[in-house]
């Protein structure tokens, strides 16, 4: 009889770094209207993702961002072409126009729809598509209970609601794919409309059964617990928080604008951050709670993040420099072109798929006596 091999358990990567890896490049796609480009940021996020994901329920959630970022691009050329896309000089069909009345002057329904309107829903719809499939992509290869872990005492309110609504879109997936399991066993042959009266029942109650349980789990820990604090130190807490984040976003809007002064750009972003970071410090004074285990942050988090914010920089740079390249020209209509600076920038944001640490999975092992994989026998 041979003993069972220990399970190989390979470092996983820190919450915080997959978030800032995705945000940067994020932040890439929304300076670029590059179809070319939108296209490799998906890419370069999807191998990410494929190669460095693990088997986790939130892990199985990134087809629904793929999805909801082809709806978002149907949907941006659908409303260039309801709400009037005869804008331009190649007009590819002329669809009956529905007339409208007098005080809805300037707007049109149908009519002539044009190829520059439509590549613009196209291009617009891409950038925001490439944007939620980059958040889609963190959700899907950082752990949300660990994130939870890792944030600020101020934040960590807020942080539990964040994170059980992060939650919910990975365990509608599972508990669908198990239900379909179950009537698969069954015998249940319906499938489409008819099919979903008898999954939608047992999955909404599924959901609220795992939520039921996560709000006993939680309230079995600690969560929500604070320690004493006087009134007079929230509201200066809360003021400071307020007031640091009013600063950041003014600072950013300086910082991002071309036509806005000096002072309101730099300067008032460090010291809206410094406020800020002042009212979290006094905030989690009152927070009591303990870490068992705390995330390290070592090498591996490093390249991570550090690839994400050199993507999102270098193509920040590239707007600075060169953003023809970044926005084709619609009128005239133009072929897009992808320059070296861009194209090498987000292949840099691909780099986590060889750079990070493989997930921890179990390792292969012989078949369990009842006859179900290593997989489901560890599990």
């Amino acid at each position: 009889m041979t003993a069972a091999r220990p399970l190989v358990l390979p470092r996983a990567v820190h919450p915080g770094a997959w978030w800032l890896w995705a945000l940067g490049l994020a932040a890439a796609a929304g300076r670029t209207s590059n179809p070319l480009l939108l296209a490799l940021v998906v890419a370069a996020a999807g191998c990410v993702v494929v190669r460095r994901r693990g088997d986790n329920p939130w892990a199985l959630a990134f087809p629904i961002y793929l999805a909801l970022g082809a709806f978002v691009v149907v949907s941006r050329v659908v409303f260039r072409i309801v709400f009037g896309g005869g804008q331009g000089d190649h007009v590819l069909f002329t669809l009956p126009e529905i007339p409208l009345p007098q005080w809805a002057a300037g707007l049109r329904l149908f009519g002539p729809v044009a190829a520059e309107q439509v590549l613009g829903g196209v291009y617009d719809g891409m950038r925001l598509a490439a944007m939620v499939i980059c958040v889609g992509a963190a959700n899907a290869l950082a752990n949300p209970k660990r994130m939870l872990k890792a944030l600020p005492g101020a934040l960590y309110e807020i942080g539990t609601a964040v994170v059980v609504a992060l939650t919910v879109a990975p365990q509608l997936v599972e508990s669908v794919q198990r239900v379909r399991r179950a009537r698969a066993l069954r015998g249940g042959r319906q499938r489409g409309m008819r099919a979903l009266r008898g999954i939608a029942v047992p999955v909404l109650e599924d959901a609220l059964n795992r939520s039921l349980a996560l709000a006993a789990a939680m309230a079995s820990h600690g969560y929500g617990r604070t320690g004493g604090a006087a009134p007079r130190a929230r509201r200066l807490t809360g003021a400071l928080v307020v007031a640091g984040l009013l600063g950041v976003c003014a600072g950013l809007y300086g910082v991002l604008g071309s036509n806005t002064p000096g002072w309101l750009g730099a300067p008032l972003l460090l010291g809206g951050l410094a406020v800020a970071a002042l009212g979290f410090v006094l905030g989690g004074l009152r927070v009591s709670r303990s870490r068992y285990r705390p995330d390290r942050w070592r090498a591996a988090e490093w390249l991570v993040a550090g690839c994400g914010v050199a993507t999102g920089a270098l193509l920040y740079l590239a707007a600075r420099t060169d953003a023809a390249d970044l926005s084709p020209s619609l009128s005239p209509l133009t072929w897009p072109q992808a320059g070296p600076l861009p194209v090498a920038a987000i292949l840099l944001g691909a780099l986590p798929a060889w750079l990070a640490p493989a997930p921890p999975v179990p390792a292969p092992d012989e078949a369990a006596a009842d006859g179900s994989t290593p997989r489901e026998a560890v599990a």
